[in-house]
């Protein structure tokens, strides 16, 4: 019973002193500055779990169409993603270095996630990442599809074929 009691009262002194600590602004938020490995990989594990429970959305047709994969390109390109994420011959903006977390490198993306958890990420974004929201500027979901199709070849996609898909059309 006595044990019981000393775990009840040390997790109260854990929550208190946990509570000090983040809401009395000793935690830095600073995107100059990585988060302890706790944290970081605690935001991992909801991040991983979270998609992964969400991600229930089924591809109106093969992700490795070359047509979607193409037209994901050009959308991969006109709504700034390689920006952040850079892409085939296109280095990342500099601005991305100093994201916390940065931005993750989409060739590993393709290999760890698959199109329904890209397509869920891409419409509904991550917080606390910079990662937006497609959904919530209205990007339709056949756009977003063929943006899913895009990083999941986009190893494979070769510079000068990522330029000539995402040019402008005229």
């Amino acid at each position: 019973m006595r044990l019981l009691a000393v775990i009840g009262v040390l997790a109260v002194i854990l929550a208190i002193s946990a509570g000090v600590f983040f809401f009395g602004g000793y935690y830095s938020v600073s995107a100059q500055q990585e988060d302890p490995p706790i944290v970081k990989w605690a935001l991992q594990q909801v991040r991983t779990a979270s998609i992964d429970h969400h991600a229930i959305f089924s591809p109106p047709k093969p992700l490795d169409d070359p047509a979607l994969v193409k037209a994901g390109a050009r959308a991969f390109a006109e709504r700034g993603c390689a920006n952040c994420h850079g892409g085939p011959g296109v280095g990342w903006a500099k601005f991305s270095e100093g994201l916390q977390p940065g931005p993750p490198d989409l060739k590993d993306v393709a290999k760890e996630l698959s199109g329904p958890e890209i397509f869920w990420v891409v419409k509904n974004g991550i917080n606390m990442t910079g990662m937006p929201s497609f959904g919530a500027i209205k990007a339709s979901d056949e756009e977003i599809w063929s943006i899913a199709a895009f990083v999941k070849q986009i190893g494979t996609v070769k510079p000068e074929d990522y330029k000539a898909w995402s040019a402008p059309q005229q």
